[in-house]
């Protein structure tokens, strides 16, 4: 059965300096459920990852509030906010000897003890999470040694280990290639279906978007939309999202055109 995971009740993003406050996006009623994969997208400095930030708990809305699991995510504490929802960012990770599994296994520190040992379960789940991502071969190996896409796999299964309702990532394609990035797009989907995990990730690949998620959440500089791909495409929300008379959304192929 489908249920709504996270939901934004009039969420206004932004932020606030000495010169006052900088709205990017107000109004938005947003609903994340069970089961789907959703993606975000909108041109470049559009706020995508403020909204993330936002919706995440990591940054305060300027009105608004957000929901997660019915509870406001500004209610939470770190440790329980961590038991019920993953983030995967896009920066670099830090120098280390990490291998495969102990990276995977991190996701499990909002469950062990202060010392950090694993138990049969937390490795159980860690173990559960490289078979769902195909990488269980990789385990012993440094996590430098390995490529950028099967990092990315390894940074989803290190989300999946945490085993929380809602796995959010930001731009996780960028640095892959096209054959890489259609692999990760349908490792998603898949989690999602098998899972029955809610997972949002903002993206660039457009087009890949539209073939693959279930949602779309689109930004715009004059609103945010999220439906259907099918119904974004009818109703000619992808021709708002760049202001450039060289690209146009093409509704009957279902991509984007250069002329």
């Amino acid at each position: 059965m489908i249920k709504t995971i996270l939901h934004t009740d009039n969420l206004t993003t932004g932020y606030k300096s000495k010169a006052g406050e900088t709205v990017i996006a107000k109004n938005l009623n947003l609903k994340l459920s069970t089961s789907k994969l959703t993606t975000l997208i909108g041109a470049n400095g559009i706020g995508k990852s403020t909204l993330l930030r936002t919706i995440t708990g990591i940054q305060k809305p300027l009105a608004g509030n957000v929901y997660l699991s019915g509870k406001k995510v500004t209610d939470y504490e770190p440790l329980e906010l961590a038991q019920n929802l993953s983030v995967v960012l896009t920066e670099k990770l830090p120098p280390s000897n990490l291998t495969v599994f102990e990276l995977v296994a991190l996701g499990r520190q909002p469950y062990t003890n202060w010392i950090g040992t694993l138990t049969e379960e937390d490795i159980r789940k860690v173990h559960e999470a490289m078979e769902l991502t195909q990488i269980s071969h990789l385990s012993s190996k440094k996590h430098y040694e390995i490529s950028d896409g099967q990092l990315q796999k390894v940074l989803v299964a290190r989300a999946l280990a945490q085993d929380t309702n809602l796995i959010i990532l930001d731009e996780p394609t960028t640095h892959l290639d096209l054959v890489h990035k259609v692999s990760l797009f349908k490792l998603l989907k898949k989690l999602t279906h098998e899972t029955e995990k809610c997972i949002l990730f903002s993206t660039h690949d457009v087009d890949l978007a539209i073939q693959l998620s279930d949602e779309m959440i689109v930004m715009t500089p004059e609103k945010v939309v999220q439906n259907e791909p099918c119904n974004l495409i009818s109703d000619g929300t992808f021709n708002t999202i760049f202001k450039d008379e060289n690209i146009f959304f093409d509704a009957e192929r279902g991509k984007f055109i250069i002329q």
